[in-house]
């Protein structure tokens, strides 16, 4: 049975969940609910992950957010790392450039 998260203000249920000790990394798949609202941004994903696992934002990286058609439930695909030097060495540069640019609309929204 998946495991139920709460991530903010959105309820979750974890897929996949599995650590990957040669790239250091927690691999997730997360199936996301957020009824009566659009797609929750990555950068909010991104805090409300850091919190729940308790790393820092940096070391964790949005890889695909994908919301079915006509249902308000997304597919969230998440690694969190142990360090921030392994987020540089294996993620793509446009990953890491797309989930800081959500990270920064965020935080000047407040």
């Amino acid at each position: 049975m998946a495991k139920t998260i709460q991530l903010d203000k959105y309820l979750g249920e974890v897929l996949e969940e599995r650590y990957n000790p040669l790239v250091k990394r927690l691999e997730l798949v997360i199936r996301l609910g957020h009824p009566g609202e659009g797609t929750p941004s990555r950068g909010l994903l991104r805090i409300a992950l850091s919190k729940h696992y308790g790393k820092p934002v940096e070391q964790v990286i949005i890889r695909s957010l994908e919301t079915e058609y006509g249902v308000q439930v997304s597919r969230v695909e998440a690694h969190v790392y142990d360090n921030a030097a392994s987020v540089k060495l294996f993620e793509p540069e446009y990953i890491i450039k797309r989930n800081d640019e959500s990270l920064q609309k965020v935080q000047q929204q407040g």
